[in-house]
């Protein structure tokens, strides 16, 4: 397991500093610096403020993805699906949190809301050729790969 430093800046002073679940998880919690309940109406979306600005190290990405008990128990996930913070940002990481339900539903201030992980990326040289290697695959899109 890779370790790796993060400086955090609380911009509220409620905001809470992520937090890991368990000794091997991947994603650590996000919550949600509010100061009063917010609703959601059925497809609403709302920006949820942490109160927190990262220095995410070169290299790295931060992947911010949803809960899985806030998405199957309330149906409240990013409205993005994965959220993206470069490590050139310095500003609020704020969650655009999705009501996928069809009922109204709300978070509470200090709620966990989404999870962020912090992985490696390359960035590609994009190269214009005319030809490519074949594969066994070749251009089958999708469902392709499902097909006997």
């Amino acid at each position: 397991m890779l370790t790796q430093n993060v400086a955090v800046k609380k911009l509220r002073e409620n905001a809470v500093i992520p937090t890991y679940g368990s000794e091997y998880a991947a994603g650590a919690d996000l919550y949600a610096c509010i100061d009063e309940i917010t609703e959601f109406e059925p497809g609403e979306t709302r920006l949820i403020p942490t109160g927190l600005a990262m220095e995410i190290p070169i290299g790295y990405a931060g992947l911010i993805y949803a809960r899985s008990g806030l998405a199957s128990k309330k149906g409240l996930a990013p409205a993005n699906k994965v959220g993206v913070v470069d490590a050139d940002y310095r500003g609020e990481i704020m969650v655009a949190l999705h009501n996928h339900s069809t009922g109204k539903k709300s978070i509470e201030p200090k709620e966990r809301i989404a999870q962020l992980v912090i992985a490696p990326y390359l960035t590609a040289v994009f190269n214009e050729t005319d030809e490519l290697n074949d594969t066994v695959r070749g251009d089958g899109g999708f469902g392709s790969t499902g097909r006997k």
